[in-house]
Parts: C-alpha cells; sequence; structure tokens
C-alpha cells in the first residue's frame, strides 16, 4: 500500500534523506552495467542473481522516476504540507524501486554501508534518536559526484541524459565531460537542498579511509553492477574526492 498522508509527517530532513535513496536508485539502477554485459553466464538461469544490471523494463522505471524527482523532490522538501509534491515522491520511491529491484544499484550504495556502520559522532537532524546516526540516504548520496565522476566514461550518454533530466543543458556538451557534469548537476542539487559538505561534516578524516575501502569491498551484490571495475585504490580515491562536496 502506497499511502502518501504518511510521508506528511516526515520532518525536513527525513524528506530530503528519503529523497536522496529515491534519487541514488534512479541514477544507479539506470547506469549500472548493461544486463547483456554480465559474465560468466551462468549454465542455468536459476542460477542468476537477483540484480541483472540496467535492461529495457528497469530503464522506464528509473528514468521516470528521475523526472519525478527533478520535477518534486526539492518542493516536498521545503513543504510538509505539498500534498501533490510529497504524493509524487512517495510514488517515485515505487517506481525507483521496482527499476533497481531488477537491475540493482552499485557504487554509492556499496559506499554506503560502512559510511553509516562506523559513525562516530554525527547526529542527524530531524531524527528522533539518541545515537550517533547518518541516516541512508545522505550516506548513499554523499558520495554520488564522486562516484559518477568515475563511471560516467562508460556509458556518457546515459550520464548525460540524467543529467539533462536533473535541469542541466547539455545540447553542447561533450562526452568526454558526462561523468563531470552530472557529477556537477548533483553537486548543485544537494547544495540547494543544505546537505553536508561531504564525508567530513559526517565526521570522516581521511584517516579513516582504510576503513571505509574494507567495509566496501564485501559490497560485491551491488559494486559488482557498476559500469566500471574497480580497484581498492580506485575505492580510497572515490571516498578521499567525497570527503568535501562544495
Amino acid at each position: 500500500m502506497v499511502d502518501p498522508l504518511h510521508s506528511l509527517h516526515m520532518p525536513q530532513r527525513v524528506a530530503a534523506n528519503s529523497g536522496f535513496d529515491v534519487l541514488c536508485h534512479a541514477l544507479e539502477s539506470y547506469t549500472a552495467l548493461p544486463y547483456n554485459m554480465r559474465s560468466p553466464c551462468p549454465p542455468n538461469p536459476i542460477y542468476r542473481p537477483a540484480y541483472q544490471g540496467s535492461n529495457p523494463i528497469s530503464d522506464v522505471w528509473s528514468k521516470h522516476a528521475l523526472n519525478i524527482v527533478a520535477k518534486y523532490m526539492k518542493r516536498a522538501v521545503r513543504n510538509a504540507d505539498d500534498l501533490e509534491a510529497r504524493s509524487s515522491m512517495h510514488l517515485a520511491s515505487v517506481f525507483a524501486g521496482i527499476g533497481f529491484g531488477n537491475a540493482g544499484v552499485h557504487l554509492c550504495h556499496g559506499m554506503s554501508y560502512p559510511i553509516a556502520g562506523l559513525v562516530k559522532t554525527y547526529r542527524a537532524k530531524d531524527y528522533n534518536v539518541n545515537h550517533p546516526l547518518v541516516p541512508h540516504g545522505l550516506s548513499v548520496v554523499l558520495t554520488s559526484p564522486a562516484v559518477f565522476t568515475f563511471t560516467g566514461s562508460m556509458c556518457p550518454e546515459r550520464h548525460l541524459e540524467a543529467a539533462e533530466i536533473l535541469g542541466t543543458n547539455v545540447r553542447n556538451a561533450k562526452r568526454e565531460d558526462a561523468g563531470l557534469i552530472l557529477a556537477d548537476t548533483l553537486r548543485k542539487f544537494l547544495f540547494d537542498l543544505n546537505v553536508d559538505d561531504g564525508l567530513s561534516a559526517v565526521g570522516y578524516t581521511k584517516e579513516d579511509i582504510p576503513a571505509l575501502v574494507k567495509g566496501t569491498i564485501p559490497q560485491e551484490r551491488v559494486t559488482k553492477l557498476a559500469p566500471r571495475p574497480q580497484t581498492e585504490e580506485d575505492l580510497s580515491s572515490l571516498f578521499e574526492a567525497s570527503m568535501k562536496l562544495y
């Protein structure tokens, strides 16, 4: 059951971080390794993993969710009484869920688990808990500019299309700049919604990077869906680039 009236009670930061999860579900599933490039192919379909990589069906849902996020998310965060915006974002979460539930997500989510799990002292605003907490949506979106800079070269058209949906004019954009363009689009989107300035703002330092990488390595369920393979050194660079967003 999808009942948007429940979402009217979410405080601003809860609405924002929930929306960022929807945003990254859509972006990651749309840019995931295509289903026909997965290897090795299992000898029997019963051995296929739950996530198949981007495919024509998941693309429909992911793009539709991204369009809704672009149109309604800022309104939904800024005005809890905006029933149209909150309802639309609630529906976008369902659409994105259908998309990533089929295609899967990749690096933003794979890297998010140690960011949330190794939290030290950060306490998220608007969350009624008595312990340190980096909310899931925030832990996911903080690495998104670095991640899509990294993956842009593998499917530049999709990165540019996503940037365009989110409001960037890509008419004269070069394919080789696709990752940077989407990253800059995301930075502006996050800045407009008052997102903390990177991992350093939620309590991490460069000294924490080895532990963050160690926590990401086992997440092959999602990291293997990234369109670009990554080494431990790549992961270290992505975490380092995510220490500051702006």
